[in-house]
């Protein structure tokens, strides 16, 4: 199987079987994101402890096979993770989404990382990129207590 395969694989199983989709119960943070242009709507969950690390993390929504596996593998990712290193893997997704050719954190496992690169052919089509952003961009604003549904419009 070459990379290509892999990263559609990655992207289908995440799409047709998210992760950690559900209500999280108790949590302390949580934020709105949609994407008019599409309907890709996702409201993320965050469970905090007092040392500022994701004990759980969840989310509620709908849409794209990309909108729906970013959410799936964004949440799989940051579960068990402090907050600083999760806005790190935040910025790095982003950069590496829009303009970059990898990740550069070393916060992630390979497998890790290669979840994460199968994201990385939506670059070629920007309609796309707002797609794999969405729940990443809901997820800062959650992680600022940000009251405001994210509307990715508003994004590059």
């Amino acid at each position: 199987m070459n990379l290509k395969e892999l990263y559609q694989e990655i992207i289908l199983d995440h799409g047709k079987n998210p992760r950690n989709l559900k209500k999280t119960e108790n949590f302390n943070k949580d934020a709105k994101g949609h994407n008019p242009l599409c309907g890709d709507k996702v409201h993320i969950f965050l469970k905090l402890n007092d040392n500022q690390k994701v004990d759980e993390v969840s989310f509620e929504g709908s849409g794209c096979a990309i909108s729906m596996a970013s959410a799936s593998i964004m949440t799989d990712l940051i579960k068990g993770k402090e907050v600083n290193v999760v806005k790190e893997l935040i910025n790095d997704f982003l950069e590496m989404i829009k303009e970059k050719n990898s990740l550069k954190s070393n916060n992630l496992s390979e497998d890790e990382k290669t979840k994460l690169m199968s994201l990385s052919g939506v670059k070629q089509y920007p309609m796309r990129v707002k797609c794999a952003t969405l729940s990443w961009h809901t997820l800062t604003s959650a992680i600022n207590n940000k009251n405001e549904e994210i509307n990715i419009e508003k994004f590059d």
